[in-house]
C-alpha cells in the first residue's frame, strides 16, 4: 500500500528531497485551486494579501458573518452571533503606556461590528471603540492539514488616564459584554504611571503549547507584573523554524496558545517579538503576515508593517526595546538583511534618544536569538554579535534577554564581549562601570536544551574557569569558543521576574524562577547615583 507522507505517496517521498516534496505538494494545492475556482460562486477572492496589502501567499477571502439566524435563505450557512464566544485576549502597550492599550481577542466565525466596552468600573462600560477584523486565511497545505480562518480583532484604546485602572468586555452586534449574563467574561488592566514607582515585569522565550507552558503562565500571574516580554518562538505552529517554504505548519495551534494565554495576558500587557519559528513562510515574502494578523504592537519601529516585532516604549523609568533578530542572524538566514539595515540604524538613534531622555535610568532589550550562550543547540549567534552588541556598549543597555535556547542561562557583566566583572548568584553589576549581563530566558515551556556541561544554578552551584562551546559565523559555520562568561546554567523550565526599583541609586533585582516556584538566580543591576 503506497501511504501517503504528508499528502506525498511514500514511492515518491523516498527519492524526494524536502524541496522537492514541498514543490509537489504547491503543485497539487494549485490544482485543487483552480478547479475549486471554476465551481466557485462570486466574490471568492483567492491570493490576495493579509491585512490588505502585506505580501502574502495565503488567501484572503470574504466570510459569511455571524447573525441572528441559521441562515441567509441563499444557501449561505451562518451561525447565531449570540452564541459565538470571544477568546484568545491579548492585550499590548501602545507606543505610549500611560494612554494607550491594544486589546486583541479571536473569535472562531466572522462576526457583526465587534468592539469593545470599557470603563473604570466592571458595571459601567460606558465607552465604547470599535474593533479591526484581520481574517486570515490559511490553505491546506498538506492533505493532513485542513485549510483554517482564523478571525482576530483589534480594538485600539486611547485617551486613557495614566497609572489608573480599568475594565473592558468584548463582543460584538450580537453579543453585549455588558449584559451582566457575560459579567464573568470582563477584563481589567492598568495603565503605565505618570510618575516611576516600584513594578515588577518578567520575560521568557520558547514557549509553546504544554502543561509546561501553562504551568509558567500562572506563576507568571502570580507575581503581578505590569507587562510581561516574550522573546520569541511563541506557538511553534511551525515547528520546523527554518523559515523556509518547505517549513510546514499547522495554523490551528495559535488557537491553543491563544485560549492557553488568555489567563495572563488578557490582564497583562503581553509584549512579544519574532522567533524563527514564527516566520511562517506561507505568508512570504517575509513570513509576517500572520504575526501582523494576530497582534497589535505598539507600531513605533522602523517599519511596523514590515517589521511587527521591532519597537520601543516607557514604563517608569525603564525604555524597553524589542528587536527582531530573524534579520542579522547567520544561524538561520532566511530573513537575514530583510530590512536592509534599517533595523540596526533605528536602534542606535532609538537607544541614543532613551538614553537622553529625562527620567528613564534603565535600558532593556529583548530578542530572540542569543548573543551570548552555550548550549549544546544554538549556543551564540556571531550575527546579532556584530550588528548590536557594540550598540548595546556605546548605549550602556542595563540588561538584554534572549530566548532560543531552551534553558536559563546568564552571563558576568561583559564589555565588548570580554568578562569587565564577575557577577555570582547575588552579586551585582553596574552598566556604566561593569558592563552589560545577558540573560537567556528560554525555559518557558518548548522542550528543554542540554549544555555540554553541569548546571550551575543557587544552591547548586559548580563554577567552571571556561566551557567549551562555540558561535554561528558569516558563513553559517560553527566557530569554536571559549567561554569564560557563563556564570549560571540551568536545565529546566523558568522565567525571568524583574522588580524595578526608582530613587536616588535606581536598581533592578533580577531573579530568576523554576516552574515549581524554586530561585535558581538573582542578581542586581544599578545605575550610578543621582547628582
Amino acid at each position: 500500500m503506497d501511504t501517503p507522507r504528508f499528502g506525498v505517496p511514500e514511492r515518491l517521498a523516498q527519492r524526494m528531497t524536502m524541496a522537492e516534496q514541498h514543490e509537489y505538494l504547491r503543485a497539487r494545492l494549485s490544482r485543487r485551486r483552480v478547479l475549486r475556482r471554476a465551481a466557485a460562486t462570486a466574490g471568492t477572492v483567492a491570493g490576495a494579501g493579509v491585512l490588505g496589502g502585506a505580501a502574502c501567499a495565503a488567501d484572503t477571502k470574504p466570510a459569511p458573518a455571524a447573525g441572528p439566524g441559521t441562515g441567509t435563505g441563499t444557501g449561505t450557512a451562518t451561525v447565531n452571533g449570540a452564541l459565538v464566544a470571544p477568546f484568545g485576549r491579548h492585550l499590548a502597550f501602545g507606543a505610549d503606556p500611560r494612554s494607550q492599550m491594544r486589546i486583541s481577542w479571536q473569535v472562531p466565525f466572522a462576526v457583526r461590528k465587534p468592539y469593545v466596552r470599557i470603563g473604570t468600573s466592571p458595571l459601567e462600560l460606558t465607552r465604547k471603540v470599535e474593533a479591526e477584523v484581520r481574517h486570515l486565511h490559511t490553505p491546506s497545505l498538506s492533505d493532513r492539514l485542513p485549510a483554517v480562518d482564523q478571525f482576530y480583532l483589534h480594538a485600539a484604546v486611547d485617551g486613557l488616564r495614566p497609572g489608573a485602572t480599568y475594565y473592558y468586555g468584548v463582543g460584538h452586534a450580537d453579543r453585549d459584554p455588558a449584559e451582566p449574563r457575560h459579567f464573568a467574561s470582563v477584563g481589567t488592566f492598568r495603565t503605565a504611571p505618570d510618575r516611576p514607582g516600584t513594578f515588577v515585569f518578567t520575560a521568557f522565550g520558547d514557549q509553546g503549547v504544554s502543561y509546561d507552558a501553562l504551568a509558567n503562565d500562572q506563576l507568571i500571574l502570580g507575581q503581578n507584573p505590569s507587562f510581561h516580554l516574550h522573546a520569541g518562538d511563541l506557538c511553534y505552529a511551525d515547528t520546523t523554524g527554518h523559515g523556509k517554504k518547505t517549513d510546514l505548519y499547522d495554523a490551528r495551534v495559535w488557537d491553543s496558545f491563544l485560549a492557553q494565554t488568555d489567563s495572563v495576558a488578557a490582564s497583562v500587557p503581553w509584549m512579544v517579538t519574532t522567533g524563527n519559528h514564527d516566520m511562517e513562510a506561507w505568508y512570504s515574502p517575509d513570513g509576517y503576515g500572520g504575526q501582523l494578523a494576530r497582534w497589535s504592537l505598539p507600531g513605533n519601529g522602523p517599519d511596523p508593517r514590515k517589521a511587527p516585532g521591532v519597537y520601543s516604549f516607557v514604563y517608569g523609568n525603564v525604555g524597553v526595546v524589542a528587536l527582531d533578530a530573524n534579520d542579522v542572524s547567520y544561524e538561520m538566514p532566511a530573513n537575514k538583511g530583510y530590512t536592509d539595515g534599517a533595523q540596526t540604524r533605528w536602534l542606535d538613534r532609538e537607544l541614543e534618544r532613551l538614553r537622553e531622555r529625562p527620567g528613564i535610568d534603565f535600558l532593556v532589550v529583548f530578542f530572540h536569538h542569543c548573543a551570548y550562550s552555550t548550549t549544546s543547540a544554538h549556543a551564540s549567534d556571531g550575527g546579532v554579535r556584530d550588528a548590536w552588541v557594540p550598540l548595546f556598549d556605546k548605549h550602556q543597555v542595563d540588561l538584554v534577554i534572549n530566548g532560543h535556547n531552551h534553558v536559563y542561562e546568564r552571563t558576568d557583566a561583559l564589555r565588548g564581549g570580554k568578562v569587565a566583572r564577575r557577577v555570582p548568584v547575588a552579586g551585582s553589576a553596574d552598566a556604566v562601570r561593569d558592563g552589560i549581563v545577558y540573560v537567556t530566558a528560554g525555559g518557558a515551556g518548548a522542550k528543554l536544551y542540554e549544555f555540554p556541561v553541569p548546571d550551575s544554578y543557587e544552591g547548586h552551584v559548580k563554577d567552571l574557569d571556561e566551557v567549551k562551546t562555540y558561535h554561528w559565523t558569516r558563513d553559517g559555520e560553527k566557530n569554536r569558543d571559549s567561554a569564560d562568561w557563563s556564570r549560571v546554567r540551568y536545565t529546566g523550565f523558568s522565567f525571568l521576574a524583574v522588580e524595578v526599583e526608582p530613587g536616588p541609586r535606581p536598581r533592578l533585582t533580577v531573579t530568576a524562577l523554576a516552574e515549581s516556584g524554586e530561585r535558581v538566580d538573582r542578581f542586581e543591576v544599578t545605575r550610578p547615583r543621582r547628582q
